[in-house]
């Protein structure tokens, strides 16, 4: 038996291992993973100033054709931000981005509508009292490069659509609670 499990080892290491592809990873200057997000990017309706983080990501499929952009609370089933057809090219959102006044994104993403029903970004703004909720940044390398959808796009509409054309996602998870 210590004879087989020995050539079997031999046998592994002797095997040139496969490299893997890199996993998608998204980052924020301004959101530790796991951590409590700042007031700058609260919501203006619990004080904050509701401006979008900087958001950068790697590690993307070469097949890509575009990305799109989701901030969701599944504590409360509540879509906070949605961004779609981000150029290829593009790797990362600078702060502010999510204000489209501000015309931060660059062509051809566009916004959608959130759950507070306005274009654009809209900060963590739990119920007060509830324990802090969970918000999921997340990254989606598509395969698709410009998807029929227009600002009126809500979360609940696109999150099927962008699932089926996902290539790769990363997620970016931090709380706020008050």
């Amino acid at each position: 038996m210590l004879r087989k499990a020995v050539l079997a080892a031999l046998l592994a290491s002797a095997v040139p291992a496969v490299a893997q592809p890199a996993a998608m990873q998204l980052t924020s200057q301004e959101i530790a993973p796991g951590a409590r997000i700042a007031m700058n990017q609260v919501y203006g309706d619990c004080n904050g100033d509701n401006v979008s983080p900087e958001l950068s990501w790697s590690g993307a499929p070469k097949e890509t054709k575009s990305f799109a952009i989701t901030l969701y609370d599944p504590d409360a089933r509540f879509w906070h931000w949605i961004v779609f057809a981000i150029s290829a090219k593009e790797h990362s959102l600078a702060a502010g981005a999510g204000d489209p006044m501000r015309t931060l994104l660059g062509a051809p993403a566009e916004e959608g509508t959130n759950d507070f029903g306005h274009v654009g970004y809209g900060g963590p703004c739990p119920p007060a009292g509830d324990a802090p909720h969970h918000y999921r940044f997340t990254v989606w390398a598509l395969d698709s490069a410009t998807p029929t959808f227009d600002s009126s796009i809500t979360g609940d509409k696109i999150a099927p659509w962008l699932k089926s054309h996902a290539l790769a996602e990363a997620t970016l998870e931090a709380i706020y609670g008050r």
